[in-house]
């Protein structure tokens, strides 16, 4: 134990987080204040340092810890909000869009943990396999395996959310392994202004753009010629729950069961 009190000399933390700081920042603070503090004396501390986020505390035998500032605190509050808020405007367009797919007919299934397989590194090469969670998952509500028409929906809400997807191709391509068809659907900012534009999203997914109260296709996706899917997903497809189920009004259609008996 030590007695945290005697600070080093450090730069005076600004009022607000410098725009340099970004998601590794917040996940190294957020880090640094569940532990013990030891540092790892790389670039990301060296900007935690500088900018007033963390603060040194010097121990009575002469070595040193990290400790969150006031500073980074508040960047830690903030930054919480603002994932809460996107978080909430990301579930209720998840919701949305489930609600679309059990309109449809289809059967539906939200958060998924699906084995997919990507393409080789090289020509030859092994087959590679990863765990795909798409945020919508559906098929067809039919008896016949050829005709299930699996579809993907991947939600974003934020364009740097967006953007950090479609720089990973692997998890494009899990998605497109999966579906028959996937499509990217696309929120609108603060401003009410689309994220993004179609022509942003790689063509061989489909681009759906809220307005308002409704949903605009503004690239319709390109549906693969795979429309069954393989035994591993029917067997964790078997294990979820999909969504939806006999609402009250349903059940009444099936008559009292009292007054039939």
């Amino acid at each position: 134990m030590f007695d945290p009190t005697p600070l080093l000399p450090e730069a005076t933390a600004s009022a607000g987080a410098p725009a340099a700081l970004g998601k590794i920042h917040a996940r190294r603070l957020r880090e640094i204040y569940r532990s013990a503090g030891w540092p790892c004396q790389d670039l990301v501390e060296i900007e935690l340092l500088a900018s007033g986020m963390l603060q040194r505390v010097a121990g009575p035998a002469g070595h040193e810890t990290l400790r969150v500032s006031d500073a980074g605190i508040r960047y830690l509050a903030d930054t919480l909000v603002r994932n809460r808020s996107a978080l909430s405007a990301h579930e209720a367009l998840v919701e949305r869009i489930a609600c679309e797919m059990l309109r449809a007919g289809r059967i539906t299934w939200r958060g998924l943990g699906l084995r997919a397989q990507l393409p080789p590194l090289e020509q030859g090469g092994p087959a590679r396999w990863c765990i795909a969670r798409p945020d919508v998952f559906s098929i067809r509500n039919t008896s016949v395996a050829d005709y299930v028409d699996p579809v993907v929906h991947e939600i974003k809400v934020r364009r740097s959310d967006l953007l950090g997807d479609l720089r990973r191709p692997d998890k494009r391509a899990a998605y497109l392994d999966l579906g028959g068809e996937c499509w990217y659907v696309l929120g609108c900012n603060a401003k009410g202004q689309p994220i993004a534009g179609p022509d942003e999203v790689p063509p061989e997914c489909g681009v759906l753009q809220v307005e308002g109260n409704g949903l605009r296709v503004l690239r319709a996706a390109p549906r693969r010629s795979r429309q069954s899917l393989p035994f591993g997903v029917w067997l964790a497809l078997a294990k979820a729950t999909p969504l939806g189920g006999l609402r009250d009004d349903e059940q009444g259609l099936l008559g009292d069961a009292e007054a039939t008996a």
